[in-house]
């Protein structure tokens, strides 16, 4: 795949101008991702029905327009923490990504969990992975060096410690290795953690690395609610996408064949949006 070409998801379409004014040096341009958004749970403000409606944002032009309607014009110009546009991991990510690709570097988003937030816990969330030539590097955008969090946000490794792969995750489970309990979206919310949610999030860093950056509670495909269907399935995707990390030119191009041609694995014309603003699943429509 081509990770300097944008998908349906980080085509900023008509806003591409504006993407020119943002920097390519990743500090500078986690810096200006973070006066963007703002997460809709991490920020601590309680943001009302309108604003919370932003999270589902699927494209990156709907985002930047969501900007825009607030602060018309460039992209670096200050923003009131409170009046960014209300996301979350994967928005600060995609942003990040679509301006990398806007400026010829290869760029995706990678979906797993992360060590450095809460202790003993592991949290679900997407950061990004930009080529140099000669190697991927991860950043997380989100972080701000000010919160002196165990980790560089510059430099985040894709291990313990680090963002962990959801593939990776899914096979320590299977050997028996990690409590999969500690895996979720927050210590407080019990019902989104485990073994089934790990599960999904192996479709969905299927899905980000070849193109279908969907939000992280879109449900297509295999994946459900329950621990079900085939895991010996899971296992063997797990394992390819593990393999394409270290470099298996042959498992990357595998995985991805069956990613297209396979319907189980990727997303059609609609999802079920399982957003935290809903009381219920709600089917939505993919297309533009």
């Amino acid at each position: 795949m081509d990770y300097t070409r944008q998908t349906a998801y980080s085509d900023p379409r008509s806003y591409a101008p504006l993407l020119t004014g943002l920097p390519s040096d990743p500090a500078r341009l986690g810096a200006a991702i973070r006066n963007l958004v703002v997460h809709y749970r991490g920020a601590g403000i309680e943001f009302p029905d309108d604003r919370l409606a932003e999270i589902d944002n699927r494209w990156v032009d709907r985002i930047i327009a969501c900007d825009q309607q607030r602060f018309p014009g460039s992209l670096l110009g200050p923003r009131p923490v409170e009046d960014r546009v209300v996301g979350c991991c994967r928005d600060f990510a995609l942003l990040s990504v679509a301006a990398l690709r806007h400026h010829g570097i290869p760029a995706r988003s990678r979906v797993g969990f992360a060590d450095y937030f809460t202790p003993d816990f592991h949290v679900d969330h997407v950061i990004t992975q930009w080529w140099d030539g000669a190697g991927w590097h991860a950043m997380d955008v989100e972080v701000d060096p000010s919160w002196a969090l165990p980790v560089d946000g510059l430099d985040v490794p894709l291990r313990a410690g680090g963002l962990v792969p959801a593939s990776q995750v899914w096979l320590a489970y299977r050997r028996g290795e990690i409590d999969v309990e500690t895996y979720g979206v927050a210590t407080n919310l019990p019902s989104l953690r485990g073994a089934w949610f790990v599960r999904n999030y192996v479709f969905n860093e299927m899905a980000h690395r070849y193109g279908d950056e969907l939000l992280l509670w879109d449900l297509f495909g295999l994946q459900s609610t329950e621990l079900d269907g085939d895991l010996g399935l899971i296992d063997e995707l797990a394992v390819l996408l593990s393999a394409a990390d270290e470099g298996d030119d042959t498992a990357d191009r595998m995985l991805e064949d069956r990613y297209r041609t396979d319907p189980r694995l990727h997303p059609g014309r609609t999802v079920q949006s399982l957003s935290p603003r809903l009381s219920k699943a709600q089917e939505v429509t993919l297309a533009r």
